[in-house]
């Protein structure tokens, strides 16, 4: 790495990018907060409230001109901040301080929305065409319905000159208008964090800059730089599929997609620029610009937002964490429901190469009574390895569609890898460049040496849809969405936008034409399998955790990963069981295998061997009773993936999201919540037992007990360490719970659905309750039996 650094410098200087201070590769982060400790920069302070028009919810800013200068004090220097004359010319057509406009919008009673100018000039608004909206948000807010616009929430306002105070039942909004500050408070009138204003600094030394923008000395450009208080004993959670601790507090994340090679390091194939805290609101950062989020890393009384961006443009939420989730959903998108079958075992490996070996794989699983309804074929069902051309290979795959109807016949639906770069030697390549389906550089030529699909042209997703339709019509029931990490952030786009803007779109543009084709073909029951996501992406299910490692570190990293992605709003979500990387370790992998089935899709994929029968005849025992628990669930499962679609709850989640009041779940990211009912602790380090936090819902008349889903063994909510079962993980069901299960099927399409048995799970309660959700159903059926013995 050394070497090639060192000859990048020498050839290539001029063209390398360079961030914190450091020459950039695509594989990194960007990291926007450097920019705003650079002297040439011109800094605006938030200063006061210039004008304001309570009844439209909008007025002007008054921004303070300043400059950082370096500050000497016992002979170490430090910044400071020195109020400044602009010197630009002519200085009669520009503002030395100037009034930029503020704007408050109510979304719902839990909801609202506060935008900031940095430049007199309004954009046009482009809510309609916003890829992060949801449909239903747009039509409702921002779409004419009968030439009006659908009636925002009632947030009453009052005036008392020095602030304008906006409540609702769930908390309030109050501008301060000097020194200017944005102030949220829950409805006792509590502060649960409000913006930094310059006064807030003390006498010694600028610690930090307060809510500001910049316009850079280099080019004028601006970036914004949103600062809130972080109170003591705050927590923040969210930011997307974030593989280092869930709670963010004293971390710097960076929200820019980015291909991290598996889930061990502080890089996301899927960022998503929302987060929430223990203390009752939600902030989504309504941005496809790259942002830094230092959330107490460099001064740890502040949540600084550094964004690329040049406005802000904040949804602020009030409630607890089901709450805020819901609402932030209701914004940006709920999952939908995914087909059945989807919920079954997907049985794959990188990667199987023919018609035979596809074929006999099925074969096998149902030899070995492996309970299974996907065949996945990755890179290489193309005539060359990782070439996608959108074709089976005619020597390795004789009668594709003979193959498919088969595998039909036999309860497997097929998927298969594609991605959407093409190399010089694809024969597509050509094609794509002459039409002009690419991302092209500022000369119209390629940033790069393969051809990048650009799906902000709809000719781009007219072309590439058809190429997915035509295998769809042969009888493949899904695609996977590899990759789309490396959209070039010097490439101009057919949006009119460049790549600081189109960077992170990317992967939403990707997943929206990958699964709009899936979807229309399949009337409504559409599904991906992909691996890179912005906000917005979860309305195109679905996403797992990319190339783990084979070790602990990796599971951990999984687990920690898809806890802090339905966090932010998605539903669904799947890793490789095992992991990726390397043929998994039998130990590895035999712990794995709990973690996978109770997730909300569950595959086997890597470096082979992933098939059972490979491994040993005790793994495939231990394989098989995991498929047969998850099969025997699937009416829990398929009932509770349905209300998550309902209230933009992760199927995957953290203890916290069931037990708000309980201080200790809020601790937890070794274990969750598989729904709303049943808890699983994985075995992340060899041995048959660990310790587990088992939560109590602290609501009077709850019981607090817990009941092993393996043994029938009851225990008491707290710290307890628990031996493991037949399948190598803790499984324990809620008191009280009421868990539908169905007799064993070997494919979902077979489950008999009029032979379910609702399991009651009871110690101290006084009642079982849980939900059912059929195949055919049109809602969720609420069930409650009252306990007649114990």
């Amino acid at each position: 790495m050394a070497l090639c650094v060192a000859w990048c410098t020498c050839a290539a200087s001029a063209q390398i990018q360079l961030n914190a201070g450091v020459q950039y590769l695509q594989c990194m982060q960007k990291d926007m907060s450097t920019d705003f400790y650079d002297l040439s920069n011109t800094y605006f302070f938030a200063d006061s409230v210039a004008s304001f028009n309570v009844a439209k919810g909008e007025g002007l800013v008054n921004w303070k001109r300043y400059r950082m200068s370096p500050r000497q004090a016992f002979n170490l220097n430090g910044y400071w901040p020195v109020r400044m004359k602009m010197l630009d010319f002519p200085d009669a057509a520009y503002d030395n301080d100037p009034n930029l406009r503020l704007n408050i919008e109510f979304i719902s009673p839990r909801a609202a929305r506060i935008r900031m100018l940095t430049t007199p000039i309004v954009p046009k608004n482009n809510d309609v065409d916003d890829l992060m909206f949801s449909p239903e948000f747009k039509a409702r807010f921002y779409e004419n319905v009968n030439g009006k616009k659908v009636e925002t929430p009632s947030w009453p306002s009052t005036d008392n000159g020095k602030s304008i105070v906006y409540k609702a039942e769930n908390g309030s909004i109050e501008i301060q208008r000097f020194p200017f500050r944005i102030v949220l408070k829950d409805k006792k009138g509590k502060i649960l964090t409000q913006t930094r204003h310059i006064v807030d600094n003390d006498s010694t030394q600028v610690k930090l800059q307060p809510f500001s923008f910049i316009k850079r000395g280099s080019d004028n450009s601006r970036s914004v730089n949103p600062v809130f208080l972080l109170s003591p004993g705050e927590r923040i959670y969210g930011c997307g599929e974030s593989f280092t601790s869930l709670n963010k507090v004293g971390q710097k994340v960076h929200l820019s997609v980015t291909d991290p090679q598996g889930p061990e390091t502080d890089g996301m194939y899927k960022p998503v620029p929302f987060y929430f805290s223990n203390r009752g609101y939600g902030i989504f950062m309504h941005t496809s610009a790259p942002v830094t989020a230092d959330f107490g890393a460099t001064y740890i009384g502040a949540q600084r937002l550094f964004m690329a961006d040049e406005q802000i443009d904040l949804f602020v939420f009030f409630g607890s964490p089901k709450e805020i989730l819901d609402e932030y959903t209701n914004v940006t998108g709920k999952s939908p429901m995914p087909p059945l079958w989807s919920f079954g075992t997907w049985m794959s490996r990188i990667t199987y190469f023919s018609q035979e070996e596809g074929l006999d794989i099925a074969k096998k699983l149902r030899q070995h009574k492996i309970p299974a309804d996907v065949i996945h074929f990755d890179t290489g069902w193309f005539g060359v390895d990782w070439q996608c051309d959108y074709e089976f290979a005619k020597d390795r795959f004789k009668d594709p569609v003979g193959m498919l109807k088969q595998l039909a016949k036999d309860g497997f639906h097929t998927c298969l890898w594609q991605l959407p770069y093409f190399t010089p030697k694809n024969r597509f390549f050509g094609e794509i460049v002459e039409n002009n389906l690419h991302i092209r550089n500022a000369a119209g030529g390629m940033p790069v040496e393969d051809a990048i699909l650009d799906f902000s042209n709809p000719e781009t997703v007219s072309w590439y849809q058809s190429k997915i339709t035509n295998l769809l019509k042969q009888g493949v029931s899904t695609i996977k969405c590899d990759f789309g990490e490396a959209a070039p952030y010097n490439g101009i786009y057919h949006s009119g936008k460049g790549g600081l803007y189109e960077h992170n779109l990317y992967p939403l543009r990707y997943n929206k034409a990958l699964w709009e084709a899936v979807n229309r073909q399949y009337f409504g029951e559409g599904i991906i399998w992909a691996r890179s996501a912005w906000a917005g992406s979860q309305r195109y299910a679905l996403h797992w955790g990319g190339d783990a490692a084979t070790n602990n570190i990796g599971m951990l990293g999984d687990l920690r990963g898809g806890l802090s992605f339905g966090l932010s709003g998605f539903s669904f979500w799947s890793h490789d069981m095992g992991g990726f990387v390397t043929a998994s370790p039998e130990d590895i992998y035999r712990r794995w295998l709990p973690f996978g089935f109770l997730s909300s899709h569950t595959r086997a994929h890597g470096a082979p061997p992933t098939e059972p029968w490979l491994i040993s005849e005790s793994f495939t025992d231990a394989f098989r009773e995991c498929a047969n628990m998850k099969y025997r669930l699937m009416p829990y499962v398929y009932a509770q993936a349905k209300d998550c679609t309902e209230r933009g709850l992760p199927m995957v989640r953290a203890l916290f999201v069931e037990f708000p009041d309980d201080q200790g779940a809020w601790l937890v990211e070794d274990e969750y919540m598989f729904g709303s009912q049943i808890l699983v602790a994985p075995l992340l380090e060899s041995g048959n037992s660990r310790n587990v936090y088992l939560p109590s819902s602290g609501v009077a008349g709850d019981s607090s007990k817990w009941i092993d889903y393996q043994t029938g063994k009851v225990y008491n909510s707290g710290y307890q360490t628990i031996e493991t079962g037949k399948i190598p993980a803790v499984i324990l069901v809620r008191d009280g719970s009421l868990i539908p299960h169905a007799p064993l099927a070997q494919r979902t399409d077979q489950i008999d659905w009029n032979a379910l048995e609702l399991r009651e799970y009871k110690a101290d309660c006084g009642s079982c309750h849980g939900l059912v959700f059929k195949p055919g159903d049109t809602a969720l059926q609420r069930v409650e039996l009252p306990v007649t013995s114990k």
